[in-house]
């Protein structure tokens, strides 16, 4: 495992490849099409955390009740990530599931429920709530963080791009597509808002391009395997990048990916 700062240019506090046209990038960067049957090693991935001691909790730091915001990626929900919710609250956390059952609905009336799930869970607890997001999770966790930086201790992202959240496979992106067509035919408003583009002139998108707060931490994990996710849209100088091995969608179930995560929620003295 090794950790990397960014190396994109910044503009503006934003990744100067984010200014590029949507056309114009589609011409300029050649299409990948990932590696997706590879995607199947998540299953091997979850048997190698179950039988490693950092599924034990051994020589992690304990947690001390602090609420963590759990948000599923693509296509995902919360049940994706009641692996991880079962072992912080093995650790001392106190997990949030985000309410998510099918993850394709427009971002930004996502986000505006995710807003309500913090607040509420800021409120019960009387104190500010780490997040957690996978893939698209992290895109919705750091505009969270943009939006409510009040609420929250700290942002993990595991296989997100940070800057553009559509430099992903050209297969994922026909899935995308199709959930995008869904969208404008059922919401003719959401299509002149550029719903499920980079155009996105909504709340969310504003909150996603804003620079990120800087009193908010932010850890980006990420894995030059990842078959979805182009590696390099993770590495962002506004983040603490740590490189880990294995799969995008078996990020929710990486060892490896744990023991940051422990880490970076262990309560500060």
């Amino acid at each position: 495992m090794s950790v990397t700062r960014g190396t994109l240019g910044v503009v503006g506090g934003q990744a100067e490849e984010s200014t590029v046209p949507e056309s114009v990038a589609a011409v300029l960067e050649p299409k990948w099409w990932g590696a997706h049957l590879r995607e199947v090693r998540w299953q091997a991935e979850l048997a190698r955390l179950l039988a490693d001691p950092v599924w034990r909790g051994v020589g992690l730091p304990r947690g001390d009740g602090g609420p963590v915001l759990l948000i599923p990626g693509f296509l995902a929900g919360d049940q994706s990530l009641s692996v991880m919710a079962s072992w912080l609250r093995r650790l001392g956390h106190a997990p949030r599931r985000a309410g998510i059952s099918f993850n394709v609905a427009c971002s930004d009336t996502a986000v505006d429920r995710l807003e309500r799930v913090l607040h509420h869970a800021h409120l019960r607890s009387g104190r500010k709530v780490a997040i957690v997001g996978h893939s698209r999770g992290g895109h919705f966790a750091k505009a969270l963080a943009s939006r409510c930086p009040d609420q929250v201790s700290r942002v993990i992202s595991m296989g997100s791009g940070l800057d553009d959240p559509f430099d992903i496979s050209e297969v994922t992106r026909l899935a995308v597509a199709g959930v995008r067509r869904g969208i404008h035919r059922r919401d003719p408003v959401r299509a002149q808002k550029g719903c499920f583009t980079h155009a996105c002139v909504c709340r969310y998108g504003a909150d996603f391009r804003a620079p990120f707060p800087e009193s908010v931490p932010l850890t980006s994990l990420y894995s030059k395997g990842d078959g979805v996710v182009r590696w390099r849209s993770c590495v962002v100088p506004y983040a603490r990048c740590v490189e880990v091995t294995g799969s995008h969608v078996g990020l929710a179930f990486n060892r490896h990916a744990y023991r940051e995560i422990a880490r970076t929620l262990a309560p500060t003295p």
